[in-house]
């Protein structure tokens, strides 16, 4: 009977070759982990954008009604009612302004405060970005390794992918 010698390249023969694919694979779960946190941060100021934008539409419509009360008593003036209807009018609007007045006041610092709630997302988000396209960096340099074998590579896959945790972690502190 015959004898059959299979001769393959077994690449278990590379201990540095393993620990660099067990980076690669820490490497990626980072890189998964920091672009799904973007990606809600880059929702989540979306969102808070929209509510600022309705509150800013609020704000709108109590200044309108507002300017509508001045014309009312410019009218009142202009043409020359006087008598008790008149000043009730007055009275009327000038209680009305006051509320109106009040309630843009309100409406704008709830405007405000939501854009730069956004604005804060927004950064963080950035820093997320940064991160995740550094991760992406490092895994692609890490990973060259497999066809290079220069350890160089990983090293600087791995100097990246510290500064990408670094960006990611400091959007989660800011």
């Amino acid at each position: 009977m015959a004898e059959l010698e299979v001769h393959t390249e077994v690449e278990g023969s590379d201990p540095f070759g393993k620990k660099i694919g067990i980076l690669a694979s820490v490497l990626a779960v980072f890189l998964a982990v920091v672009t799904i946190i973007s990606h809600r941060a880059h929702t989540d100021a979306v969102l808070m954008k929209s509510e600022a934008n309705d509150k800013w539409s609020y704000y709108q419509a109590k200044r309108i009604k507002f300017h509508s009360l001045e014309l009312g008593e410019d009218l009142v003036h202009a043409l020359g009612a006087q008598g008790d209807a008149a000043q009730k009018m007055l009275t009327k609007y000038a209680a009305e302004k006051t509320k109106y007045a009040h309630d843009s006041d309100v409406a704008q610092e709830d405007a405000q405060k939501q854009d730069n709630e956004a604005a804060h997302v927004e950064a963080r988000a950035l820093r997320y970005d940064f991160g995740e396209g550094l991760l992406e960096i490092g895994l692609v340099l890490t990973s060259l390794y497999f066809i290079s074998r220069s350890k160089l590579f990983p090293v600087i896959g791995a100097f990246s992918a510290l500064l990408g945790v670094g960006f990611a972690v400091s959007g989660l502190l800011l």
